[in-house]
């Protein structure tokens, strides 16, 4: 059985897996601004009559960024979740990790993702049955509880029991979704308690403020979500932090560069909802580009393609060379509705 080897003087970095967002070409846009140490493909839905989804494989089979893939699973069926993920197996991928924290109610709601949460003699079934057939790392991303955050030692103690070889914590409920503070305190217990390595998760919007997750939760590494939408650069920028140098922050012209970038992600859908999916990608950038928030309130008014570019060159194009925040300005969040969108829901 393999092992992930963890340098604790150069702790992990991870994007974190999100719905209809970690595809192919989000990995690839994320590589051009400094990619993380690894990558989580989107979950692929496994039950009775399930096969792999071509475009989510694509992020597997057609990945040239040079950085390991994890292949996610979400399910309860556990014939199914072994039948999977031997397919999986049979590809170059760097484990098998299991979606244990997805807090979307229409996910909850079939038991699985954070629904397990609920269930320690399922998951207990789960990771026993995937552990015999798996010899690559087996890790598993989850929440610190369903309703409350007093699960998470039952759930950890399953961890160990089943020798998983990486926990992605996320430091809020499920029933939390997006909202209220991160308990860092707790993924610092948590830590003390896994006998693997554990990835930070949830909320950190910065280098700097990931360097100081990783110093009070002592954790191996960190795994940035939504606000590597929003600073795609996060990852070089918490490299840089870690050596002690000075954070480069890109300029808004660089931003710029990035937005057309997503646009061009080879997904045949009208304009209107293209234009809608990238107000999900600018939602996360504009609350990093001025502090009075021109930029957020522009793009959300926007209804075409032409009304949106024009708002983004108007923020981002004016001055190019003025550099984005390195964290976002205050006051300025992403709206609840996006937030608990299905597709940020991993």
């Amino acid at each position: 059985m393999l092992k992930l080897i963890v340098d604790r003087a150069q702790p992990l970095t991870a994007l974190a897996p999100m719905q209809d967002v970690t595809n192919l070409w989000f990995m690839q846009t994320i590589a051009q601004c400094g990619a993380p140490d690894y990558f989580f493909t989107e979950y692929f839905r496994v039950h009775e009559t399930s096969r792999l989804d071509k475009q989510i494989l694509a992020s597997i089979t057609e990945n040239d960024t040079g950085r390991p893939v994890f292949a996610q699973m979400i399910g309860e069926d556990v014939t199914a979740l072994v039948r999977i993920a031997r397919e999986l197996c049979k590809h170059n991928i760097a484990g098998i990790d299991l979606n244990m924290g997805c807090p979307a109610p229409r996910i909850y709601r079939k038991n699985v993702g954070g629904g397990l949460l609920r269930d320690p003699a399922q998951v207990d079934r789960i990771l026993g049955s995937l552990r015999q057939v798996i010899d690559l790392p087996l890790t598993v991303k989850m929440r610190l509880g369903f309703e409350q955050d007093n699960d998470w030692e039952t759930m950890v103690e399953l961890v160990n029991r089943h020798q998983i070889d990486l926990l992605s914590l996320h430091g809020r409920t499920v029933k939390d979704m997006y909202h209220g503070p991160v308990n860092y305190q707790m993924i610092a217990r948590a830590v003390a308690q896994a006998n693997c390595p554990v990835l930070a998760n949830g909320n950190i919007q910065s280098a700097a403020q990931a360097i100081a997750v990783l110093h009070q939760t002592e954790a191996a590494g960190v795994m940035v979500g939504r606000w590597a939408i929003g600073n795609p650069w996060i990852f070089q920028q918490i490299r840089q932090a870690q050596r002690g140098e000075a954070i480069v922050a890109p300029t808004l012209g660089a931003v710029r560069e990035y937005i057309d970038r997503l646009w061009q992600n080879p997904v045949a859908v009208p304009e209107r909802a293209r234009v809608g999916y990238m107000k999900m990608f600018l939602n996360y950038v504009a609350p990093n580009v001025d502090a009075h928030g021109l930029f957020q309130r522009a793009m959300r008014q926007a209804q075409s393609a032409s009304e949106l570019f024009g708002a983004c060159d108007q923020a981002l194009l004016t001055d190019p060379h003025l550099p984005l925040a390195l964290t976002p300005y205050s006051g300025l969040v992403a709206r609840p509705d996006q937030e608990t969108s299905p597709a940020l829901s991993s």
